[in-house]
């Protein structure tokens, strides 16, 4: 099996709205692959009824894993979450659901959460739904 890996040794000293924009570009990417996946695969089960949960990657890497990955693994973190619930948006319709970046700082550590920001501006949360606390 083949998958693109991105390795960003320089995202811990880029200034904060630098982050932003290239995990938004990052989500892109990854929305745009399971917009492709659920077009060849509409079986495929909507993100709430699929099973899957939320859980918090250990230590301090990040993979972002698309649709099949996710349901494989039965779990998946804030981008995993949000770039399914976006593509199945997008391919339901809602062309303007977007990523919901935000970045913060602890010290020297740099994190971050991503969640969905619905065409008609709420966010949703597909973490909070599904089991982060």
């Amino acid at each position: 099996m083949y998958g693109p890996q991105f390795r960003l040794r320089s995202f811990d000293v880029l200034d904060t709205p630098s982050r932003e924009a290239v995990l938004r570009l990052m989500m892109e990417a990854l929305i745009a692959a399971n917009v492709a996946y659920l077009r060849l695969h509409p079986e495929t089960p909507p993100l709430y009824e699929s099973g899957v949960r939320y859980e918090e990657e250990p230590g301090t890497e990040d993979d972002w894993n698309d649709i099949p990955e996710t349901l494989s693994l039965g779990v998946g973190d804030c981008e995993d979450l949000a770039g399914w619930r976006i593509a199945e948006l997008r391919v339901r319709g809602e062309l303007t659901a977007m990523p919901r970046v935000t970045v913060f700082t602890q010290g020297r550590r740099v994190t971050y959460h991503i969640a969905v920001r619905r065409a008609a501006g709420p966010i949703e949360d597909p973490s909070r739904e599904l089991g982060m606390p």
